[in-house]
């Protein structure tokens, strides 16, 4: 019996493929349990249409972060920290602070974990990663400023 899977099922199938099971095993384990449905013409079409609708999210999603990160490169934030003799912080600058810093000046939300970096120790500019994507990633600079 030809099934698509609703649900990954270990050993028999991932979410979305279709494949040719047991008829036993269908109908008394996977269609009560709501893990597969029959691959009937209607529903391998509704499939289709549901893969198609998927990859035009995700293009827009990267169509997104490939133009926050044009925006981003061009971008300097400025962080204010105490600092001591030499231009050593007491302290270090964090991602969070980097983050709130970047949506009080630019209005540019992003979140503490996309920033790639060390805590900041001196004053200065420093080059930041942020992963906006799997297979997008901006520059920030950042310049500490002694307070």
């Amino acid at each position: 019996m030809k099934v698509i899977f609703l649900k990954d099922v270990k050993g028999q199938g991932k979410k979305g493929e279709i494949k040719d099971l047991s008829e036993g095993y269908v109908r008394n384990f996977l269609l009560p349990k709501g893990l597969v449905k029959e691959a009937t013409e209607a529903n391998v079409k509704t499939l289709e249409a549901q893969k198609r609708s998927e990859e035009k999210r995700k293009e827009q999603e990267k169509l997104d972060a490939q133009e926050l990160a044009a925006k981003i490169n061009e971008l300097t934030v400025k962080v204010k920290g105490k600092a001591g003799e030499g231009g050593r912080l007491f302290g270090a600058i964090s991602s969070k602070q980097v983050a709130e810093a970047l949506e009080e000046q630019f209005k540019i939300k992003l979140d503490k974990r996309k920033l790639e970096m060390e805590p900041i120790r001196a004053l200065g500019v420093t080059q930041v990663k942020a992963k906006l994507h799997n297979e997008v990633t901006a520059t920030l600079k950042v310049h500490v400023v002694e307070e």
